[in-house]
């Protein structure tokens, strides 16, 4: 065998251990959505949209006794991850904001609340 050969050999091994290794993490980042601790104060209900699978949403009602702000926060896998609307209520009123992933990418991985 040639230097040229092993040379070559080598590059193929580190090309399939790279492409091993991309599929890997990738695998991992196409999750089921996770749902996180909501903030006190405020109860959620968070998810996806039913028809488009970019769009999440946080419905929140306010059970505090003091004006709270939150927004959806969505972990969009390959496409950067977004925030919504800041919404602001008052004790005792509800409100949702919702954001959307990019259409390029994996859609969304994991939605939270953000106060």
């Amino acid at each position: 065998m040639s230097m040229g050969d092993v040379s070559r050999a080598v590059l193929r091994g580190a090309a399939v251990a790279g492409a091993t290794a991309a599929l890997a993490v990738s695998a991992t980042t196409a999750t089921a959505v996770t749902p996180r601790a909501t903030p006190p104060g405020l109860s959620c209900d968070t998810g996806k949209h039913e028809i488009d699978d970019y769009t999440g949403y946080a419905l929140c009602r306010n059970n505090g006794t003091t004006a709270q702000t939150f927004w959806v926060h969505l972990v969009c896998g390959w496409s950067p991850d977004v925030d919504g609307e800041h919404v602001t209520l008052n004790p005792g009123q509800s409100g949702q904001s919702t954001a959307h992933c990019a259409g390029l990418g994996t859609g969304i991985g994991e939605i939270s609340v953000q106060p």
